[in-house]
């Protein structure tokens, strides 16, 4: 029989105020050295500093039951993982697990971030125009990370090296079980699987306001076999995302992000739906979305890359997917711009040389999509003149566009290099065969452009 504790066994309280760190750290140790088992929190307030977990171990939050993470920097102190695609050294996760097997949180309590603090602290950095490493945790981390100021980033914050904590993440694990939890406030990206094998995520729900920064809910980092079902959603940046390392260094470490199912999901605010990319260079293949809701989220279906981040993107299908009020239902924009230094020619309209930092989009099945209320576009479809978008095929698609709105189609999507259009058409650019079956577009007096 596998060892079960309760936290309070170890002197913690759940009154709000008490630092119930060593309390965590204790039962948790003592778990591992048994061989593993559950350690289960009662209802309340329970304050801790960051956790680590470890093999065979189930965490189990209890009804009522909050595990609030106390939010000062210094106690997140280094540790090396990957941080918006680059394998580098940033602030301990709230919750993190390294190289362990057969994980599980359950239960339906709640891990909150706090993270208002941090995002706080982000504003007024950016507020201030600060431009380089300040802060004693941004300059350890600016001191192990020699060369930072060279690495590719998404706007995070890697220039000052304010790397914030993501509320859970999981490191070169294997057999990770999450179900039903609750996750809020997260600090930066909400969970963060990086480099596993095997995660089953069942009937989470995420929330973080609209207006948080890069509070993505579901990151699924270079990872395989991972199977997300039932989860809602609702967060400041994308919804689910699969990602998979940014140019040089994701070329390096070439591990791609494949075998994903997501269904039965209901993504809220924030960017996008279901995204891949941007961070695509280890390639991203073999993923299956299916019977989702997107509602009032910028982009629905959004493949977001450009040159510099490299990467084979392919064999992905997206079926039987209700999307309400989007910016941008269907979007693959080969030519995203945020995080990008502009002066090295990312965003010219000629071709370019191809390398191993050219990224490729091929073989894209969307099928059984309905989306009403296209406030910028129907669909917005951009691919590189020495890479084009290869074998998009739609079928059983309706797409309506609300000619009211005065969103422009420029906003169908974060891009720079291209021309704009008044139109709300349905927009392909750099296209290698594509296929449309029973496609409606209803709303704009020109269905489909070519430009």
């Amino acid at each position: 029989m596998m060892n079960e504790y309760s936290l309070s066994s170890f002197g913690a309280r759940g009154d709000g105020q008490t630092d119930n760190s060593r309390a965590f750290a204790s039962a948790l140790e003592t778990l591992r050295e048994g061989g593993g088992g559950t350690l289960r929190v009662e209802p309340g307030v329970w304050r801790t500093g960051p956790l680590e977990l470890f093999s065979n171990i189930t965490l189990h939050l209890e009804s009522e039951a909050v595990v609030s993470f106390i939010p000062e920097p210094e106690r997140y102190g280094p540790v090396y993982t990957r941080w918006e695609g680059i394998c580098c050294y940033a602030m301990h996760p709230c919750v993190f697990s390294r190289s362990q097997d057969h994980i599980a949180l359950t239960g339906t309590g709640i891990f909150d971030g706090n993270g208002l603090v941090w995002w706080n602290l982000l504003r007024d950095k950016r507020r201030r125009g600060q431009a380089l490493p300040e802060s004693p945790v941004e300059q350890e981390l600016a001191r192990l990370n020699r060369g930072f100021e060279n690495q590719s980033g998404g706007g995070g914050g890697r220039n000052i090296q304010f790397l914030r904590p993501p509320l859970i993440q999981f490191l070169h694990c294997r057999d990770v079980h999450l179900e039903n939890i609750r996750l809020e406030n997260s600090p930066f990206w909400t969970l963060h699987p990086v480099f596993c094998d095997g995660l089953t995520i069942r009937r989470l729900s995420i929330s973080n306001p609209p207006s948080a920064p890069n509070t993505d809910g579901i990151d699924i980092d270079s990872c395989r076999n991972v199977h997300i079902e039932g989860c809602r959603i609702s967060v400041g940046d994308d919804g689910i995302a699969l990602k998979s390392g940014a140019g040089q260094d994701g070329v390096r470490v070439n591990r791609p992000t494949a075998q994903v199912v997501v269904r039965g999901c209901t993504v809220e605010n924030g960017h996008g739906g279901i995204v891949i990319g941007s961070e695509t260079a280890g390639g991203i293949f073999q993923a299956q979305v299916e019977d989702c809701r997107f509602r009032g989220t910028d982009r629905g279906i959004r493949i977001k890359t450009r040159r510099g981040r490299g990467g084979a993107i392919r064999d992905l299908e997206f079926r039987n997917i209700t999307m309400e009020n989007n910016l941008c239902p269907l979007v693959i924009n080969m030519y995203y711009r945020c995080g990008a230094d502009i002066s090295e020619g990312f965003f010219s309209p000629n071709p370019q040389p191809v390398n191993e930092l050219t990224p490729s989009v091929k073989n894209i099945r969307v099928s059984g999509i309905r989306a009403l209320g296209c406030r910028a576009s129907a669909g917005f479809i951009a691919g590189l003149p020495e890479s084009p978008v290869e074998n998009l095929v739609m079928d059983h698609c309706e797409f309506s566009t609300d000619e009211q709105s005065g969103v422009s189609p420029g906003e169908s999507d974060m891009f720079l290099g291209i021309p704009e259009t008044r139109e709300k058409s349905f927009r392909f650019l750099h296209v290698k065969r594509v296929e449309c079956t029973d496609v409606q577009v209803n709303g704009p007096a020109e269905a489909f452009i070519y430009r």
